[in-house]
């Protein structure tokens, strides 16, 4: 690595007094210790408990895998019965899926990108530390179903109609359906965290040019999660609904039709597949340049692929589908849009070997486990290339070789990247490496294992074996392919045994500094203590540690931004989106155990409710909601403090308004979120209406206009007296007085869904009469259940104005709501026209 002279640049001047502003440092970010750490919320703490879960449950779903190999290692094996395969089969690929490959890249970017970014924490640290503690708890109660028999066993796709209430008519798939929502609910919580931590946290000077790939990767995995993953909520809720209240949304026989499920659940499982690659594809081009010591080739080309892998990605979902009978056309398109992703992430590996060919590669364990994620991951494009196209895809679709694409795309493209990743990082930990024979030993067995495992299935499934089977007889051409294959699952298994082995084994270790042992150029390696980075730092270049190797003794003396504590609390810098440039201080929320026991409502709220314990779900959503509200309320304070001095003779205000702060940038994400399950739920509404013979049908009717206009105008109305009365806040604090407009608002709302209801019912609308009035009433029991939280919402803004919080200096409550109550309001327009809309395109 040559990195030449450091070039001059002019630096912040340090404050005055850096022993004092350190001791204040550390005292603000001192960790809670014995049974109160429970409720640490910094990036370093939650981070690890988030990485470690997620392992746990690759080792869970790995014994699963295990069981499911040992099965079909001969013919007419009996070791399972087929009920119990099935639940050990979905359980299988939903931890695998849901549990592991999406928490744990999300967990490596909440430890890691922090630093790497120059911030002392992300944003809403508290958001992270809900998000964890509702995937851990929930997550291992809903492990734990297998242990009753009551894990679910239609697969981890769940199609309809074997899913229904008449092919399933147990509690087993009421388990995959509403267990899985507080697992969205982490998703999508850890991705509004990381959006705008990446967006609003960077080191002044770390513009969207010099940010490294590794986090532009996580950037637009969030985005893509704040898109996908919605759909898998709508078609969740509708199949649900359809069990609990004979909805007949999936229902062929009354208007409905199974492939909407295909639709929807698709629409988020093949982003997810680019989900889970691309923040691989980051960690690869962030260890690859540390170490090769050389700079990234096609830094710029990097990120536009990523962002070409992530467009094309929403276009692929009836790339599963090829078999549906959806029509040449529209399966043309898909296929060519099968191909076309393959080109960005072509560009991706020919960069990666670029930078390996200039540089000197080093065979530590991170470098193998990265040369054996490119061999495996270009053999799995192969075969993606081949279930591009169609006639291949329908010989090949629902066989074996379906299975090991799967599993190389998935496994091969995300576990070796993510195990190098925990290798390079590690000593971030505890400033120790894996014993490095350990580590050879553990890439060549899960190296040959893998390969031994899946490459059979490819021969198998071109010999005819379906997928999703418990059994097969002799004499078809499938007993050595699968005895291949249960071997290799067993060396895999040894070899993932034997690398947790060995972390462990240098966790135990005592702590020392880490240092920068891969001489990296990235600020993670910089010393840090709990507090993060001792100053925060100016950045003018791509590889900062490569441009300045003296940057870590510049922030040990504090000679950058923000070296002490300006309010006495938790504090990181708020830069501008594109250019990062200095904006303000954020003043972060501290430990607590609310996001803790939050976490825990939200997870009993959902499993209580599908043993049908309605009165005890209840209670602990009522905790959630309580435990979320009294964690608000104590992060939503004045600082005190107007103006921070950052550097000598540079000072920024404390806290931002409107647009300028992350909460409200959060709240346009949520609402973004929400604004597509509404879509979802819409284009299923659409869906059956095409399907239907006369749209509306004969027995059901549309409710009159004139009903629908004044609905309309109350919601608007209630929308614009919110607008007014913020208008206030330009003057001064809003009194008690404003209580009244807030009052009247809530009111006018609930009137305007009120009539929007009353004149549907008024219409003859019976949801389990066929699909079409089901789907009519699936969109308003979501606009209702959102109406019903606007009351909510009006009292804790009500609350807060009645205590005088709501102030020009403090009024991100005020403006949230806005936000909120504008959406909602909106919403109820949108419900209220859309049957009348495809009804009259229809006609």
């Amino acid at each position: 690595m040559s990195t030449g002279a450091a070039p001059e640049r002019r630096l912040p001047n340090p404050l005055p007094r850096p022993g004092i502003e350190l001791q204040r440092l550390r005292e603000a970010w001192r960790r809670p210790r014995g049974w109160r750490r429970l409720g640490a919320v910094d990036n370093t703490s939650i981070g690890l408990l988030y990485i470690g879960t997620a392992l746990l449950f690759l080792l869970l779903a790995g014994a699963l895998g295990l069981l499911m190999r040992a099965q079909l290692a001969v013919p007419g094996s009996t070791l399972l019965s087929a009920a119990t395969y099935n639940q050990v089969f979905t359980m299988h690929g939903t931890v695998m899926m849901f549990l592991f490959a999406v928490p744990v890249v999300e967990a490596i970017a909440v430890y890691v990108l922090p630093n790497m970014l120059g911030a002392r924490d992300l944003p809403f640290p508290r958001l992270s530390a809900y998000a964890y503690w509702a995937y851990a708890i929930g997550g291992l109660a809903f492990f734990c179903t297998l242990f009753v028999g009551l894990a679910p066993d239609g697969g981890w796709f769940m199609y309809p109609p074997l899913t229904g209430r008449v092919h399933s008519p147990g509690l087993n798939t009421d388990f995959w359906l509403l267990g899985i929502g507080f697992i969205e609910i982490s998703a999508i919580a850890g991705a509004i965290e990381l959006i705008l931590g990446i967006l609003m946290t960077r080191a002044p000077g770390m513009s969207l040019g010099r940010m490294p790939v590794y986090a532009w990767a996580m950037l637009i995995v969030g985005a893509m999660i704040v898109f996908a993953f919605p759909a898998v909520i709508a078609g969740t809720a509708l199949l649900e609904v359809e069990r609990a209240f004979d909805w007949p949304i999936f229902d062929a026989a009354r208007g409905g039709d199974p492939l909407l499920w295909q639709h929807l659940f698709w629409f988020f499982g093949h982003p997810e597949v680019y989900i889970i690659f691309l923040p691989a594809a980051g960690m690869v081009s962030a260890i690859v340049p540390a170490l090769t010591g050389t700079p990234l080739a096609g830094h710029r080309a990097i990120v536009a692929a990523l962002l070409a892998v992530g467009f094309f990605s929403f276009a692929l979902w009836a790339h599963h589908m090829f078999t549906a009978g959806l029509g040449s056309l529209s399966m043309s398109f898909v296929s060519a849009a099968s191909l076309a992703v393959a080109v960005p992430a072509a560009m991706q590996v020919f960069a990666w070997i670029a930078t390996l060919w200039r540089g000197t590669i080093v065979l530590h364990t991170p470098m193998l486990f990265v040369l054996g994620f490119l061999f495996t991951f270009v053999l799995g494009g192969l075969t993606g290339v081949m279930v591009a196209v169609l006639p291949f895809d329908w010989q090949a679709h629902d066989s074996y070789f379906v299975v090991g694409h799967l599993h190389y795309v998935l496994i091969g493209g995300t576990l070796f990247p993510v195990l190098a990743a925990l290798c390079y990082w590690l000593p971030l930990v505890n400033g120790r490496r894996v014993d490095e024979r350990r580590g050879r030993w553990s890439f060549a067995l899960i190296f040959g294992g893998f390969h031994l495992a899946f490459f059979p299935m490819h021969i198998a499934g071109l010999l005819g074996m379906p997928r999703r089977v418990a059994s097969y007889e002799a004499g078809l051409g499938w007993e050595w392919p699968n005895l291949l294959s249960s071997i290799g699952a067993a060396v895999l298994g040894a070899g993932m045994a034997l690398f947790t082995w060995s972390l462990v084994q240098s966790l135990r270790r005592p702590r020392q500094p880490h240092g920068n042992p891969w001489r990296a150029p990235t600020l993670e390696w910089l010393p840090t203590e709990a507090h993060g980075l001792r100053s925060i730092p100016d950045v003018d270049g791509r590889d900062p540690l490569w441009r300045h190797p003296s940057l870590g003794d510049e922030l040990t003396e504090g000679r950058h931004w923000l070296p002490g504590t300006a309010t006495g609390g938790r504090e990181t810098l708020v830069t501008t989106p594109r250019a990062a440039l200095p904006h303000h201080v954020a003043v972060l929320p501290g430990d607590s155990l609310l996001p803790l026991v939050a976490g825990i409502g939200t997870a009993g709220f959902f499993l209580l409710l599908t043993v049908k314990w309605v009165a005890l779900a209840t209670a602990f959503g009522a905790v959630a909601v309580g435990s979320t509200i009294a964690w608000l309320w104590q992060s939503d304070r004045s600082p005190g403090v107007a103006v921070a001095d950052v550097a000598a003779g540079v000072r920024l205000p404390v806290g931002g308004a409107g647009r300028q702060a992350p909460s409200w940038w959060a709240t346009v994400i949520f609402l973004v979120v929400d604004a597509t399950v509404l879509a979802s739920i819409a284009f299923s509404h659409l869906h059956v209406a095409l399907r239907a013979d006369v749209c509306p049908p004969a027995s059901a009717a549309l409710p009159s206009w004139s009903a629908v206009t004044a609905s309309s105008a109350a919601g608007v109305a209630s929308a614009v007296l919110l607008w007014w009365s913020g208008r206030r806040l330009e003057g001064g604090a809003l009194a008690r007085r404003h209580c009244v407009p807030l009052l009247l608002a809530t009111a006018l709302a609930l009137v305007a869904f009120g009539m929007l209801l009353g004149a549907h019912r008024q219409a003859g609308l019976e949801p389990t009469a066929q699909a079409w009035s089901a789907t009519v009433a699936a969109l308003l029991a979501y606009h209702g259940w959102q109406v019903a939280l606007l009351p909510l919402v009006a009292g804790y803004l009500g609350a807060r104005i009645w205590q005088g919080l709501v102030t020009p200096r403090q009024r991100a409550t005020f403006d949230n709501v806005l936000l909120l109550w504008t959406y909602a309001c909106a919403q109820g327009v949108i419900v209220a026209v859309w049957p009348h809309a495809v009804a009259g395109w229809l006609s």
